[in-house]
């Protein structure tokens, strides 16, 4: 089987499917890798690092037209057409934003796997891409906070008076929201963190945060994957009222909610941000989603009232050496489960297999995505 790996077309995208370590461990596995030239530069891996390794560098076309093709992101129109009719595919591929995409993948019979649907089980936490990213996408939602914000983070006593550390709030803690918090204390900050999850009280604490509770009922606020509930409107009311009396008081925020396939809960309105403090700063890793900031741009960075909003869309890309090691990790282990020994090996009764499978044999196989394709969503 032949794996490809080709270069990523999306605007801004700097990582790399598969590095070289992790070409190498590929072709352990009896197959044969083949690299687009310049497909690891921005990531800090050149074609000699790739031919070290044992893969074969070659043109994009040879790297599309491949058995099997792994991405970062989702595949454009070109190189969707670029493909082999009924070859396989592994990448995000945002499959509930994404609906024509699965369409076309399915119209050319391509086996798409999606690695946002990787179940979150025990067996499949080595191929959590999710994670993986949120990981480096919360430390580094930090870091920007931090080069943003008008003053330093932890305490400093000096000859010329005592600096106050800086307060940090943390809206969702989830995998990117934990790393958020864990970083901005190795920072020396004051960190704050509200979930509706009551359940993460105790990871927000074991990492020196102190965990903020709102007087509202969430209800069950968790899904069977771990993830945030949508709530309802009355409860976002409630909750943004509250939220923007915490926000007086912060200098940073990094906000984290997601609800997958739709929008963005708002957390943070207009008159929430007009009251923070001149020089704050939100981190806004929902943009995509069109936010959890009323006022953020997702297109680019804007002070509104004073306050300065950054959209932390893509932010694994800022950092591409570590996001591609990690990613390559999570995908050549789903690849290792996939084909053992070389050959693609499809069990539908697997869990993993048949959970991350977004299209087979000519048809939308994931049942929520269906759903949507069919009701023409």
């Amino acid at each position: 089987m032949i794996v490809g790996v080709p270069a990523e077309t999306t605007a801004g995208e700097r990582r790399v499917a598969l590095v070289p370590d992790a070409v190498k461990a590929a072709i352990a596995t009896g197959v044969e890798v083949v690299v687009q030239s310049g497909a690891g530069v921005e990531a800090g891996f050149d074609d000699a690092a790739y031919e070290a390794a044992g893969a074969r560098v070659a043109d994009a076309t040879a790297a599309l037209g491949a058995d099997l093709v792994v991405k970062v992101q989702p595949p454009n129109d070109g190189e969707v057409a670029a493909m082999k009719e009924g070859a396989s595919l592994i990448a995000f591929l945002k499959p509930l934003d994404h609906l024509d995409l699965a369409r076309a993948l399915a119209a050319k019979n391509i086996t798409a796997f999606a690695m946002e649907l990787m179940p979150r089980i025990t067996r499949a936490q080595s191929m959590d891409a999710l994670s993986s990213m949120s990981n480096i996408a919360g430390y580094r939602a930090v870091i920007l906070a931090a080069s943003k914000l008008p003053k330093i983070f932890p305490m400093m006593v000096t000859a010329a008076g005592t600096i106050q550390p800086a307060k940090i709030f943390v809206i969702g803690a989830g995998v990117a929201g934990l790393q958020a918090i864990a970083t901005a204390k190795r920072l020396g900050g004051v960190v704050e963190a509200y979930d509706t999850r009551a359940a993460v009280k105790e990871q927000v604490e074991s990492l020196g945060g102190r965990f903020v509770e709102l007087d509202i009922d969430a209800g069950d606020a968790e899904d069977a994957g771990g993830y945030a509930k949508a709530q309802t409107e009355d409860f976002y009311n409630q909750q943004r009222a509250e939220l923007g009396k915490r926000l007086e008081k912060v200098d940073a925020v990094i906000t984290t909610a997601l609800v997958p396939g739709q929008r963005a809960p708002l957390l943070i309105d207009e008159a929430a941000v007009r009251g923070m403090k001149p020089g704050s700063v939100i981190i806004d890793l929902a943009a995509e989603q069109q936010g959890n900031c009323e006022c953020t741009d997702p297109s680019k960075e804007a002070v509104v009232h004073g306050v300065r909003i950054i959209p932390g869309d893509n932010l694994p890309s800022d950092i591409p050496a570590n996001s591609s090691q990690m990613y390559s990790k999570n995908l050549t282990t789903f690849m290792k489960h996939l084909a053992p020994e070389g050959e693609l090996v499809l069990d539908l009764d697997d869990e993993i297999t048949s959970g991350a499978m977004l299209t087979h044999q000519g048809q939308i196989v994931n049942d929520r995505v269906k759903a949507l394709a069919q009701g023409g969503a």
